[in-house]
């Protein structure tokens, strides 16, 4: 996934379901300027889903504990 972010930003906010970001982001792609910064976000947004999706485990393992 990480490399779909980076080589296809666009596509890695459409597989998870960010549509609208997924077309913001295919409008910043379009000028070779654009990649680069569109790539960084992609990248970063879908490290930070996948952190926020283990905190969630986290949080919901240390409730269930007491």
């Amino acid at each position: 996934m990480t490399l779909i972010a980076i080589f296809f930003p666009c596509v890695s906010f459409f597989l998870r379901g960010k549509i609208l970001t997924s077309i913001l982001c295919l409008i910043l792609q379009v000028t070779l300027i654009g990649w680069i910064p569109a790539a960084i976000w992609a990248v970063i947004s879908l490290q930070n889903s996948r952190a926020d999706k283990r905190n969630k485990q986290l949080i919901k393992a240390i409730k269930s504990k007491s």
